[in-house]
């Protein structure tokens, strides 16, 4: 049988969709919903902002979807177009009908992108979407004016035994307080709203397909030719700043890292506005003059 990401049952599906609907009144920014057809099925894009900047995608986080962004998107749309696409095969609104791994991440979105007719992009990615960025970016080479990772864990050190024990038990006995013990364990001074907690805990009645992430040889890292700014917390538990930052550096020719001192693995919820900050310089400074791009 093929490997195609589903909801457990039809009512988790509706329990879903009425959290999706919840979070999504929070979206700050006026907004287009995009149905793009690929080989993998259709993939939900959420379009916001304007501008002549090289537009941004913004891959999520596991478990998330283009609602993620609620909290950064202001920022960025000022002055481009973002679209926020909902990964096939996880959560979200995404319609998934043929199997999909890491070595197809960077054909999926050249096909979205050729759908929303994009030739050149600046790409985000956060937790799990930093490894679906950095997966895209060693294929996808000339579509991209930049990459920024954040906190991709998995894929530059390896994740503590501790941590992924915590993540076993918690996703094994997902009640309330065991989900917001781990929440608050893992992103410090990061508090989910109402709308959030039930998005993630309806979230987890989906079967994912796309895999985990997997750690990077120093040669496949060597293949990212984009512009690289990689970001991480300073008490992160998911990944090992030193040595992710150090990798990032010792392998790719074009590469920026930041250490963000007393965050943690939700830097873009602690400290949002130094983060996007951040990410809108790196992208200014390798906007290509000559890049098509949609309106």
């Amino acid at each position: 049988m093929a490997k195609i990401g589903r909801f457990k049952n039809d009512k988790a599906r509706e329990e879903y969709l009425r959290a999706y609907r919840e979070l999504e009144k929070q979206w700050p920014v006026p907004c287009t919903m995009l149905d793009i057809p690929t080989s993998f099925g259709t993939t939900k894009v959420r379009k916001s902002g304007a501008g002549e900047g090289v537009p941004m995608v913004l891959m999520h986080s596991l478990g998330g979807n283009s609602l993620m962004w609620s909290h950064m998107v202001e920022d960025f749309a000022r002055e481009r177009v973002v679209y926020a696409p909902e990964m096939i095969g996880a959560p979200g609104l995404s319609v998934q009908t043929a199997p999909i791994d890491e070595s197809k991440f960077g054909t999926w979105l050249g096909e979205v992108l050729d759908g929303l007719g994009v030739e050149q992009v600046h790409l985000v990615g956060y937790s799990q979407g930093g490894w679906l960025a950095m997966a895209i970016a060693a294929g996808e080479r000339r579509r991209l004016a930049s990459l920024t990772i954040a906190e991709p864990g998995g894929t530059l050190t390896k994740l503590k035994w501790s941590v992924l024990w915590t993540m076993i038990k918690v996703g094994a006995r997902p009640t309330d307080k065991n989900l917001r013990k781990m929440n608050a364990w893992l992103n410090p001074g990061v508090t989910l709203t109402d709308a959030e907690f039930a998005g993630v805990k309806a979230a987890l009645k989906y079967v994912p397909t796309i895999g985990y992430p997997r750690m990077f040889a120093d040669e496949r890292l060597a293949s990212i030719t984009a512009p690289t700014l990689g970001l991480f917390g300073a008490e992160s538990l998911i990944v090992d700043p030193e040595l992710a930052a150090r990798r990032l550096r010792d392998n790719i020719a074009t590469c920026e890292t930041e250490i963000f001192p007393n965050a943690g693995h939700g830097l873009f919820y602690q400290i949002p506005d130094l983060v996007t900050a951040r990410i809108l310089d790196f992208t200014r400074r390798y906007e290509p003059t000559d890049a098509r791009h949609a309106e």
